[in-house]
């Protein structure tokens, strides 16, 4: 049986923290310092093209545009979006972006979150051309923040607590270039945080990062599906709380 945490006004800690579960077992509490990732899997499309795991690790794959990939120097343009007034926005890729975007909704001063596609050669890609591993697109989260009431720094924490930044092309059973690890940036002062960031993280881990970190480049937002899922039920149709400094765990799925 699922239990349901309750956020608690006593709540110490503004940021998420990481969770994954590997049965139906109730959830535990989980450090990627000290655990072992998840051995849940993602439901996936019926039309899902097949996967060459190979391929998707990085190895051999051809990660170049072909002929068929139309307009990819579109793809490959900086996100010209604009955020709202006095707020500003920064992509972050760490594995599935239902969970990762859970974390930053609950993260004060977050005013908008989207999940979506960057990255890639292919020029407005689907879920499926994604996840065939010949787009080089990565799973994002767009995040909207007001810099006056949260700070980018509140969000690269919870980025690096979000995964495990050591493994390449995968979390979990989650595996694939979509799921890389990846901070881009839209500003220079955005670049010089994340870069003392990585270089911070990394004396605190014993193996190498291989989060990378570009330019942020044009944003496809995913399907209406995947938008904002753990807080509208997941799978199961159980509801996530998304309230801001919330610290219940998060079921990676639903």
């Amino acid at each position: 049986m699922l239990m349901l945490a309750t956020c608690s006004a006593s709540s110490s800690s503004l940021i998420s923290k990481p969770f994954f579960s590997s049965s139906s077992k109730l959830p535990l509490s989980f450090s990627p310092l000290s655990h072992p990732f998840p051995q849940t899997k993602r439901p996936i499309s019926l039309r899902r093209p097949p996967m060459n795991i190979l391929k998707n690790l990085g190895f051999g794959a051809n990660n170049k545009p072909t002929p068929s990939m139309e307009n990819s120097a579109i793809a490959q343009s900086p996100d010209d979006d604009v955020p709202a007034p006095g707020q500003q926005f920064a992509q972050f890729g760490a594995g599935c972006f239902w969970g990762v975007e859970l974390v930053f909704q609950r993260v004060p001063g977050v005013t908008k979150t989207e999940v979506g596609y960057t990255q890639g050669f292919m020029h407005n890609p689907s879920y499926e051309d994604v996840c065939s591993g010949t787009t080089n697109h990565s799973e994002v989260v767009r995040v909207q923040y007001d810099p006056k009431e949260g700070s980018y720094d509140t969000l690269l924490d919870a980025f690096w607590a979000r995964h495990d930044p050591t493994t390449l092309n995968r979390q979990g059973n989650d595996v694939g270039t979509q799921y890389r690890s990846g901070i881009y940036f839209y500003t220079p002062e955005q670049e010089k945080a994340a870069l003392e960031s990585l270089e911070k993280q990394q004396k605190l881990l014993n193996r190498k990062i291989v989060t990378e970190i570009l330019p942020a480049k044009k944003f496809y937002r995913a399907e209406e599906y995947h938008q904002q899922y753990l807080a509208k039920g997941g799978r199961f149709g159980f509801k996530q709380s998304a309230e801001k400094g919330c610290n219940d765990p998060i079921r990676c799925y639903g």
